[in-house]
């Protein structure tokens, strides 16, 4: 176990927006960063980030925490999994406590898949170099295809000697089991023998890492001449491997994808890398799949603009035409660039060299709504049967681009391609975008009557819909359930501040005390015996209690890390902050005072508008026990408890400035 002081130094250490911006493509809004949440689909960015409190929040999907809840959930680590690699960005030494054998073990059973594959990934490579028939076979193929040694050793390129057992063999001398090395896919095992054999023998290896650099699986291209070995042999799904979830290449290139705001996409691993050797590096490739709605995903947390690069064959255009819906429906804006028939990224470059290379991109770079249509439109000739499938084909594709400006340009350039008046296509698109609404729409209803059942049924009023903060304005007039959540609000964001107040003294006399937002909300709250009617205000508000009630300093991180999902959100929900004021205010000589201004008035009306809140709720009641009444006794007892509550809401009102009837 790693021991506390060393867990402290990494969250010091630690900036969550260096550690996302590793992930996700963040811009900068006033104190906070912004981008688009890499745990749903979204096309407008609710993901928020927080420098000066550590903490993330997307409002679209709910999902909240602080920078190890980040790496838990984004890269399906342990905690200490998380810790160790926060350490090893940051080069910080870990020094852990002793761990007991059931933790060894389940620490060992999550972190062997990860391991094996490193330690794979290390002895192909080492067999490249300094193995006879490594250098024969394997690095000569690389040499071969005019990849350079820095290229082959970016990418962790390596091979696999063409023997039965041979790297099986040499992982179970160094201690991997025959459970883990058939887990990852390494070594197969004949059912009926037991016999084990090496699954990427005689191949040359091309690893697969995840984003933040971990190895997950690899692809094995065959050298034989073999007619029934496959050209190309990936690694099994596992726990840690998913290749539809997966791009190669986008370890290597998420920098150059983040700065150039482009997205290269190539049909295979050596197309990607010989991309990057000819200074191409934003480039990735689909694992061996055709282009999936996640690996799509993946691009857009660092870019919305693609360029597909296909060969210029028939098989890479009609791939090419598979793709485009796919990207538009995500909201990527699509380019395409076909290479001469014959030729792919790789034998361009090869033949022509680096700079060729990167100028037929830059000059051959079309528009891929343009592209389909033209390419389409080849085959249709005279035929106005075919020639009207082609429009609905063509509308249903401009349909699912999500700019109203960018579909309008899209209309008027292909209804001059295709021949047709605008306004017909524009009809048309219509009703493809309402076919497409009406289509969300019931499987957005599908998916609500599914998840319909509450996770607590003995808490129904717990919700947990993510809740958009307010902007931090006075709490007068506000609704009842605002008025909670803008009074824990203000504990969480400035419950360690201090305030002057004035108390009387033992002698009668005023005097001045400094106390913090915390123990003022604490003692007013207490002293008149109130309590939040919202379930997860009130928790919040426990926590403040305790701590104050124990003489020590509330901490608001405290609920950035708790397990409880439900209560983590909603209060990182209201420690976020994304409202700001606008510059132009200050360009025009107009000052707004910040929240830290305000904030003594901004405490005394929270308070006294949710003691008002609490006394509508007592006459509320007192009403329904006059109802109930059985005596004329027990109805003037209630009346002159009503008559007191009254008088106290008046008096409230003054206190606020308000005239309350």
């Amino acid at each position: 176990m790693i021991d506390q002081e060393t867990i402290q130094r990494i969250m010091d250490a630690a900036r969550i927006e260096e550690v996302i911006g590793d992930f996700v493509s963040l811009k900068k809004r006033g104190a906070n960063h912004i981008g688009c949440c890499p745990f749903h689909n979204e096309k407008t960015p609710s993901f928020y980030v927080s420098p000066s409190k550590g903490i993330f929040k997307c409002f679209g999907c709910g999902e909240a925490g602080d920078v190890v809840a980040f790496l838990k959930k984004h890269e399906h680590f342990t905690y200490p999994e998380a810790l160790r690699w926060l350490a090893q960005k940051y080069h910080i030494e870990i020094q852990e406590e002793e761990q007991t054998e059931e933790q060894k073990e389940r620490q060992n059973e999550r972190d062997a898949l990860f391991h094996v594959s490193d330690f794979a990934q290390k002895y192909f490579a080492d067999l490249l170099y300094n193995d006879e028939m490594g250098r024969a076979v394997g690095l000569s193929y690389f040499h071969g295809r005019g990849l350079s040694d820095e290229v082959i050793k970016n990418f962790g390129l390596g091979y696999c000697l063409d023997e039965w057992s041979n790297f099986t063999d040499h992982a179970r001398k160094n201690g991997y089991s025959d459970i883990v090395l058939e887990k990852t896919g390494l070594t197969i095992f004949k059912e009926d023998t037991k016999k084990a054999y090496d699954r990427f023998r005689g191949r040359v290896m091309f690893p697969i890492y995840s984003i933040s650099g971990r190895v997950l699986g690899f692809s094995g291209r065959v050298l034989s001449s073999e007619k029934q070995a496959a050209k190309y042999v990936n690694s099994p799904d596992s726990d840690i491997y998913n290749k539809s979830k997966i791009l190669y290449g986008l370890y290597q290139a998420r920098s150059a994808i983040s700065k150039a705001n482009k997205c290269y996409l190539v049909e295979g691993n050596i197309d990607v890398i010989s991309m990057h050797q000819s200074g191409v590096e934003n480039t990735v490739a689909s694992c061996g799949t055709s282009l999936t709605t996640e690996q799509i995903r993946l691009i857009k947390r660092y870019t919305p603009n693609v360029t597909v690069l296909y060969d210029g064959d028939s098989a890479g255009i009609k791939a090419a035409l598979r793709a485009v819906n796919l990207l538009f429906a995500e909201g990527m804006h699509v380019r395409c660039v076909l290479f001469p028939d014959g030729e792919d990224p790789d034998s361009y470059a090869q033949k022509y060299g680096s700079t060729a290379l990167q100028e037929y991109l830059a000059s051959h770079e079309d528009n891929f709504v343009m592209f389909k249509t033209r390419v389409l439109l080849d085959g249709v000739k005279n035929d106005p049967i075919r020639k009207a499938e082609l429009v609905k084909e063509t509308v249903n594709t401009i349909a699912l681009v999500p700019d109203l400006l960018e579909r309008t340009e899209y209309v008027a350039q292909c209804a001059h391609l295709l021949g047709v008046p605008e306004e017909a296509l524009a009809s048309e698109l219509a009703k493809a975008i309402n076919q497409n609404r009406q289509k969300s729409y019931e499987e957005a209803k599908k998916e609500e009557t599914a998840q319909a059942a509450p996770a607590n049924p003995a808490s129904p009023e717990v919700s947990e819909t993510p809740v958009s903060p307010a902007p931090s304005v006075t709490a007068v007039n506000m609704p009842v359930a605002a008025c909670e959540r803008h009074l824990v609000q203000l504990l969480l964001n400035y419950g360690t501040h201090t305030l002057s107040q004035t108390i009387l003294g033992d002698d009668g006399a005023p005097q001045e005390v400094t106390c913090s937002v915390a123990e003022i909300v604490v003692s007013e709250l207490l002293s008149d015996e109130l309590s939040f009617s919202d379930p997860l205000c009130q928790r919040i508000f426990e926590y403040y209690c305790d701590v104050v009630t124990r003489g020590e300093t509330p901490d608001a991180s405290h609920f950035a890390t708790i397990d409880d999902e439900a209560l983590r959100s909603f209060a990182i929900s209201l420690m976020l902050d994304t409202w700001r004021i606008s510059d132009t205010w200050r360009q025009k000589q107009i000052f707004v005072p910040s929240v830290e201004d305000n904030l003594q008035v901004d405490l005394t009306e929270s308070i006294l508008s949710f003691k008002v809140k609490c006394i509508d709720d007592r006459i509320a009641e007192n009403a329904r026990q006059l109802r109930a009444a059985k005596d004329d006794d027990e109805m003037m007892m209630i009346l002159a408890n009503k008559k007191e509550l009254i008088n106290i809401r008046r008096q409230l009102g003054l206190a606020l400035h308000r005239v309350i009837n």
